[in-house]
C-alpha cells in the first residue's frame, strides 16, 4: 500500500475503504465549514456516499488517472489530498485538498501540498503541477502562494457552488522552477 512520509508527524496514505467511516465522520464534523468552498457536501449525506467516493478514487488510481490519499497527522486521518487528475500525455498533476475544520491553521496543508509537489516532480517525473482555488478562498489560495506557485490567471465561472458560480485562480509550478526554488531554500 502506498504511504508517503511528509515529515515526522505527517503521512499520506492511499485512500482505502477501511478509511470510510473516519472520512465521513470528519466530513460531517466540518460540513458547514467545508460547504463554503466544496461543491459535494450536499450529496455526501451518509457513509455510503463516502464509500462510493473512495471506490471511485481506488478505481481511478488503478487506472493510473489520479492518486487520492488521506492525510495522517500522528496516525489520525485529518483530511484528504492528492492528485484529482494526472494528465500523463501532458505530464501535469492537479492537486486538490481539504482538511477538517479543527486542524486548520497549523501549516498542515502547506506541508502536504509541498510533499505532493515534490512527489509529482521527483517520483512521477511530471513537468507541471496545478492548484486551483476560488478567488475568494484566501485560505486555499495562500497554500500555493506560500510555496511559490505562479498565479497564472483567473478562469471565470469555473465552478458551480450550490447556487452560484465562482471564479478560480490557477496556480502553476513547473519542474524546473520547483528545482530552483528548493535549491535556493537549501543553499
Amino acid at each position: 500500500m502506498f504511504v508517503h512520509k511528509i515529515d515526522k508527524d505527517l503521512n499520506l496514505k492511499l485512500i482505502q475503504l477501511e478509511d470510510c467511516d473516519r472520512v465521513f465522520e470528519l466530513t460531517n464534523q466540518s460540513r458547514e465549514y467545508l460547504r463554503e468552498w466544496l461543491p459535494w457536501l450536499d450529496t455526501t449525506t451518509k457513509v455510503e456516499d463516502t464509500k462510493k467516493f473512495i471506490q471511485f478514487c481506488m478505481n481511478s488510481y488503478a487506472e493510473n488517472k489520479s492518486m487520492n490519499t488521506v492525510i495522517l497527522l500522528k496516525g489520525d486521518i485529518v483530511g484528504v489530498a492528492g492528485f484529482n487528475e494526472i494528465d500523463w500525455s501532458n505530464r501535469i498533476a492537479y492537486i486538490g485538498y481539504w482538511l477538517g475544520k479543527e486542524y486548520q491553521g497549523n501549516g498542515i496543508m502547506t506541508r502536504v501540498a509541498k510533499g505532493l509537489t515534490d512527489f509529482a516532480f521527483n517520483e512521477l517525473k511530471l513537468n507541471r503541477v496545478d492548484i486551483r482555488a476560488a478567488v475568494e478562498n484566501r485560505k486555499s489560495r495562500s497554500i500555493p502562494e506560500r510555496l511559490g506557485f505562479v498565479n497564472e490567471g483567473c478562469i471565470r465561472e469555473a465552478e458551480w457552488l450550490y447556487d452560484h458560480h465562482v471564479n478560480h485562480i490557477v496556480y502553476g509550478m513547473l519542474a524546473e522552477e520547483w528545482k530552483r526554488t528548493n535549491e535556493d531554500l537549501t543553499n
